[in-house]
């Protein structure tokens, strides 16, 4: 498992998403880092009654959302710290549960079947491709979505990459991510069995922001 440690310190850092949105909702679904901003739920094309699978769910946010409109939905997420953030805001909520797992051991030893398996700039930046996909793609029903997001690769930076963790008064962690341009990810994916595979940057909302969203979609 991927040191929870790691996690932990990057969750302490984090804020933690505001009660209510510019709608009023009290819950709501974000692919982007941005607020109010980007598509919805609607990406992962589920409905009541659908089993749905975060990997690295973090404060639990977009997948408290996804059980208000009646799925299953599962997360799991290395860090302690993280789920008890989960529980203490979203415990419950009907339909949610979690897992302190890591996203390879995870999906190696299911055997639950998924309508969708997504991932907001979680476990899908931080796993080697050629590992998770293809646990990905054994795990989808038929027709089931995978869908991901985080931050554009930067130019000429492809394929693993260093990504820092800052921590107080100690040199910061170095965890592995995986930066591939739009294009790439379409082909790995399809390399991998996946269908309808597509990938866009979501452009920043208007104002002094300097990079949009990777959102990468796929079908099995």
């Amino acid at each position: 498992m991927t040191d929870p440690a790691y996690w932990d310190t990057y969750a302490k850092s984090s804020k933690p998403r505001r009660q209510t949105n510019a709608a009023g909702e009290t819950t709501w679904f974000n692919w982007t880092q941005y607020p109010d901003h980007g598509p919805g739920a609607g990406v992962l094309a589920i409905s009541p009654g659908s089993v749905v699978l975060e990997l690295g769910c973090g404060s639990g946010g977009n997948l408290a959302h996804l059980a208000t409109l009646g799925a299953r939905a599962v997360g799991i997420d290395v860090s302690p710290a993280q789920l008890t953030a989960v529980e203490d805001r979203w415990g419950g909520q009907p339909g949610l549960q979690l897992r302190h797992a890591d996203a390879v051991p995870f999906l190696s030893e299911t055997d639950t079947e998924f309508d969708a398996i997504y991932s907001v700039f979680g476990a899908a930046w931080f796993t080697d491709p050629d590992v998770l996909l293809p646990l990905v793609r054994k795990r989808l029903r038929p027709g089931g979505v995978y869908a991901f997001s985080h931050r554009p690769a930067i130019e000429g930076c492809y394929g693993c990459q260093a990504s820092y963790i800052h921590r107080e008064d100690a040199d910061p962690f170095i965890v592995k991510r995986w930066d591939y341009e739009p294009d790439r990810w379409v082909e790995i994916l399809a390399g991998h069995g996946f269908t309808t595979a597509s990938a866009e940057v979501v452009a920043a909302p208007p104002g002094p922001k300097t990079f949009g969203t990777l959102l990468v979609r796929a079908q099995a």
